[in-house]
């Protein structure tokens, strides 16, 4: 069995209160999430740099190659946004991209982040899960994860749409247009 991190990161903008959070599977903080051992009432406000990392107890197993959904919670949907399906095998050290949104991260009654209007922020979302059945991790054919706007060099347009440098394989593109970060540590 290997223990990954499901991580949903959301690299586009946000308004004062359309702060979002995974709610499932649970994130690692949240108070829905029973096994969490502190919870953080701060958990769907934007990330820092010292923020960027999941690890935690499991809170669902899934078989390899499975279909899986996930939810997330907050504010007021703003119009469209992009974000990135992660995951990590080594406890949030690196995250490899499984699919990107380019302008249409899901939105709905629980899926509220979705925007594309306001402050240049990144939320990151992680929830432990167990998958069964598999090999021994995604291999070098998946990306990297996004990074912008926590002092990494790489900064994203204050508003639209964010096309991510290397989204990966797996895209679900929105037909609005989509904008490239710009500065040196944009990869």
């Amino acid at each position: 069995m290997v223990t990954i991190a499901t991580t949903i990161l959301s690299l586009t903008l946000s308004l004062a209160n359309a702060h979002m959070l995974l709610k499932n599977p649970p994130s690692l903080g949240f108070t829905g999430n029973k096994l969490a051992t502190k919870p953080d009432s701060d958990l769907n406000a934007p990330i820092s740099k010292a923020q960027f990392r999941g690890a935690g107890k499991s809170v669902a197993t899934w078989p390899a190659g499975s279909n899986q959904a996930f939810s997330l919670a907050g504010g007021a949907t703003h119009g469209g946004g992009s974000c990135q399906v992660s995951l990590s095998y080594d406890n949030g050290e690196t995250f490899k991209v499984i699919k990107s949104f380019i302008g249409n991260c899901p939105s709905g009654s629980e899926r509220d982040y979705s925007f594309s209007l306001g402050n240049r922020e990144m939320y990151m979302g992680c929830a432990a899960v167990t998958i069964t059945n598999g090999g021994s991790g995604l291999g070098t054919s998946y990306p990297k994860v996004f990074v912008a706007n926590i002092e990494n060099g790489c900064q994203t347009a204050a508003e639209g749409v964010l096309e991510f440098p290397n989204p990966g394989g797996v895209v679900e593109r929105s037909s609005e247009p989509a904008f490239k970060p710009v500065g040196a540590g944009c990869v």
